[in-house]
């Protein structure tokens, strides 16, 4: 009698064996999906297909990629004084930024900037602040910055593009610390010389998305600060690409793991 039980349940059991399998791999498969988005953000993220490295711990890279913006305060000369030192927390070698031109907190004396010109982009940046009040800035396009900056959690402060939304504080890492950001930006849009879309971004930090589709009315910080920054007190936004570019303030700042994937973005919409 339990002979004839177990052969009646076999196609039961074999159609339950089928299925099981199939179930967990599809829970496998969409765990992974959700890890490898996860992963395209925050520290450590290397460059994906199609994206050019810009800084990869080396000084001919630095030397072949990177230039001084010619601003109007420019005091530095080539070759970069930027060094390269030894990452404290990961070993390699990192970019200091921490320009002997720049002493003092010299604004726009010693700044660099991609030799390559950009619209629309993908870019990752790794940044860690060794001493409190460290101070810095990455500028997109070599126009709008968002803030490195210990201890400011203003308008003004850390991961805010500057002067125009909330710094998000609450996801910094803290002085010794690696950081990241991770911004897809549009660039402005026009139609025969005169703005008709503001430039765009969406941001993450450290992994946390801190702005969604964020468009930017200026430049903030004067001629000084970079492409179009003097041009009628930073409003008079132009129709010309420009680097990404790296502040010198007479801080110590460094920074690793650099590259940006050229996009091209159609819709005002830059969310990721």
């Amino acid at each position: 009698m339990l002979k004839i039980m177990l052969l009646k349940s076999k196609p039961m059991a074999v159609k339950f064996n089928i299925a099981y399998p199939v179930t967990m791999l599809l829970i496998i498969l969409g765990l992974a999906i959700h890890l490898e988005v996860k992963a395209q953000v925050g520290v450590g993220v290397k460059a994906p297909k199609g994206a050019e490295v810009f800084f990869d711990g080396t000084r001919n890279m630095l030397d072949e990629k990177w230039t001084y913006w010619k601003g109007p305060q420019l005091a530095a000369t080539l070759p970069i004084k930027w060094t390269i030192v030894k990452d404290p927390v990961d070993g390699g070698t990192v970019l200091n930024g921490n320009d002997p031109s720049a002493a003092g907190g010299k604004y726009g004396f010693a700044d660099i900037v991609t030799k390559k010109e950009f619209r629309d982009f993908r870019m990752h940046v790794e940044f860690l602040i060794v001493k409190p009040g460290g101070n810095s800035g990455v500028y997109l396009q070599n126009r709008y910055e968002i803030q490195i900056l210990d201890g400011d959690s203003t308008k003004h402060g850390l991961g805010a593009v500057i002067n125009e939304t909330e710094s998000p504080y609450h996801a910094y890492n803290g002085i010794g610390h690696w950081n990241a950001y991770d911004i897809l930006f549009r660039a402005a849009r026009f139609e025969n010389g005169q703005r008709t879309e503001k430039a765009m971004v969406t941001t993450y930090f450290n992994g946390i998305k801190t702005n969604t589709n964020q468009t930017i009315a200026q430049v903030w910080g004067g001629p000084n600060s970079g492409i179009d920054g003097g041009n009628d007190e930073g409003k008079g936004i132009t129709d010309t690409p420009g680097g990404l570019k790296l502040q010198a303030e007479g801080h110590e700042v460094l920074f690793r793991n650099i590259w940006i994937q050229e996009q091209n973005l159609r819709q005002p919409n830059t969310n990721f």
